[in-house]
Order: C-alpha cells, then sequence, then structure tokens
C-alpha cells in the first residue's frame, strides 16, 4: 500500500513537468494531420511550417495557462507572522560602569590604527 502511494504521489509530482512533452509527442505523432489541416500555413508550403504554428501556440496556451495558475496559487496563500515588531524602537539603556577608565590618545590611535609595517604585500 506504501509503495502505490508513493508511486501516486511521485506521478502527481512528476506530470506538470510532463504536459508539454505530452504536446510536443502529440504534435510528433499527428504531424501530417496537424500539417495538412489544423496549420495556418498551409496555403504558404514555401514557409515549410508544418504545423508548428500550432504547436508554437498550444506551447504558448499551455505556458500561460501555468503561469495563470501558479500566480493564483501564490496569491492565496496565507501569511504568517513569525516575529512582532513594536511601534517603539528598543534602546539598551546606558551601563557604563563608574569606575571606567578611558584609554589615552596614545594607546587608542595605537589600536585603531591599521597596522602599517607588519603586514605588507609582497613585492614583485
Amino acid at each position: 500500500m506504501r509503495t502505490v502511494l508513493a508511486y501516486v504521489l511521485l506521478i502527481a509530482t512528476l506530470l506538470p513537468g510532463f504536459s508539454q512533452w505530452g504536446t510536443i509527442a502529440y504534435y510528433h505523432a499527428n504531424k501530417e494531420y496537424i500539417a495538412k489541416v489544423l496549420c495556418e500555413n498551409r496555403a504558404k508550403p514555401e514557409l515549410h511550417c508544418d504545423g508548428q504554428c500550432y504547436l508554437a501556440k498550444k506551447l504558448h496556451a499551455q505556458q500561460e495557462q501555468q503561469d495563470k495558475a501558479t500566480t493564483e496559487r501564490v496569491q492565496k496563500t496565507p501569511d504568517f507572522q513569525l516575529f512582532y515588531q513594536s511601534g517603539l524602537p528598543f534602546s539598551f539603556p546606558a551601563m557604563v560602569p563608574a569606575s571606567a577608565t578611558i584609554l589615552p590618545d596614545y594607546l587608542l590611535k595605537s589600536y585603531l590604527s591599521p597596522p602599517s609595517s607588519r603586514f605588507q604585500p609582497p613585492q614583485v
């Protein structure tokens, strides 16, 4: 029972991707009939259309139908709010201890300035 269900789900998942291949297979199987009866350019044999206009229209219609279905599905998807942001911005209170010491300027410059002599690019 599980294998049958697995195959049904696999086919249902892969079937929309094969719809265009089905249309192309139908075109190749009935190429003569399409070229003689359904082709728009059958009166102009110098174009060598052979029903490709019919195939192009069918593929375009299928693509539009799939795009429309996808758009409707995306629009109907419910939105879930995962995070809540309050109207007031959050701020950290100033938590500087009274005994904090400030470094002198010469130490700040040495800590904040990039090392100039230690990391040199290779000389070519």
